[in-house]
């Protein structure tokens, strides 16, 4: 049985460093909405899903008067997530339903923001700003294929859904109606999954934590995956709660890359993936150095993990940048700087 990380995981504040940062690259905003202002519904109801198993959401309500002003304040929100603080369609914004999770460690709510012209509708989540969680966000905007849009507001983060189809499910409902082909390319997926996650340190990678995306492309269907919970990002100290593959839930994505690919196939993905990241990492140099200095200022993590982590990846590497971090910012900057000197992309 693989090592499970550790839950009700300390929340770690922005400090002026990396709230600079923010700004600096617009990802603070204002709004009259607090996390903590959500907090005061006045009853709440179980939400099911279509096979009336329990969703581990529960649907929340609140007095008349308060629901009104909240509305008109989520629907601004929405409009700064999608349209830069556009109000031109503002009345016909309607919010269908909030909903809260007591389950895992950032106790979310759920917005749904419905357009009543042509009943389209979309979800934005709001938590407590973590700046674990916030970096998480951060490093996958830039060093994954994935955009991430998200803004902070003191001590409040807003965050738009991810689409996809949860990983856990995904493997429940599925998996079975993949064909053989697919079912490769999912291994694939899972294999260049792995490596960022293992890469930028994000941590609790299992099912339920990142979505599995199929895509049609001509006449045949592909997928990705993608990370939706950064709740664990360079905090955990055992290694081997940085690789996906480890974890008991997600045993059926691997079994698919042991007996869908061979070993060199593992290994050339592998190496196109670190390849990639590498050129990612060129490609946005100077924002990517203004975010590790500001994770080097900032604590994330336990004394205890700090230096079980870095001796674990030294003694996986030999890389004496490891040995000598002195916080979890330094760890992945070590990582990256890791990753530069040994999978650099030859120029053309």
């Amino acid at each position: 049985m693989s090592e499970q990380p550790q839950f009700k995981k300390k929340y770690y504040p922005i400090n002026d460093t990396f709230r600079a940062y923010l700004q600096k690259y617009k990802r603070l905003t204002k709004t009259k909405v607090f996390y903590d202002d959500l907090l005061r519904f006045q009853g709440s109801v179980v939400v099911y899903d279509r096979e009336d198993k329990d969703t581990l959401w529960t649907r929340v309500y609140y007095n008349e008067f308060e629901r009104v002003e909240l509305d008109n304040s989520l629907k601004k929100i929405y409009t700064l997530l999608h349209s830069d603080g556009d109000e031109s369609n503002f009345e016909h914004l309607n919010v269908d339903n909030i909903d809260f999770c007591t389950f895992g460690n950032s106790k979310p709510f759920r917005v749904k923001v419905r357009n009543i012209l042509n009943d389209n509708y979309t979800h934005f989540y709001i938590k407590k700003a973590d700046a674990s969680r916030v970096f998480g966000l951060e490093l996958e905007h830039i060093i994954s294929p994935n955009s991430i849009n998200y803004l902070v507001f003191e001590d409040t983060l807003i965050e738009e859904h991810i689409v996809g189809i949860p990983g856990d499910i995904f493997l429940e409902r599925n998996l079975q109606n993949c064909t053989e082909l697919e079912k490769s390319q999912i291994a694939k997926e899972f294999v260049k999954f792995n490596e960022r996650c293992m890469i930028g340190l994000l941590g609790d990678m299992r099912a339920y934590n990142f979505v599995v995306i199929p895509i049609y492309d001509f006449d045949q269907r592909i997928f990705k995956i993608r990370a939706i919970d950064f709740d664990q990002q360079s905090y955990e100290g055992s290694f081997r709660l940085y690789k996906p593959h480890l974890f008991k839930e997600n045993y059926k994505f691997s079994h698919l890359v042991q007996t869908k690919l061979k070993p060199k196939s593992v290994l050339q993905y592998q190496i196109e993936e670190r390849s990639v990241l590498v050129k990612r990492l060129f490609d946005t140099k100077a924002r990517l150095e203004s975010l590790i200095e500001a994770m080097k200022s900032t604590k994330l993590a336990p004394d205890e993990h700090i230096a079980q982590l870095q001796e674990e990846i030294y003694q996986l590497t030999l890389d004496v940048n490891f040995r000598n971090a002195t916080s979890m910012g330094e760890i992945v900057q070590a990582a990256l700087s890791f990753m530069e000197r040994n999978y650099r992309f030859e120029d053309e």
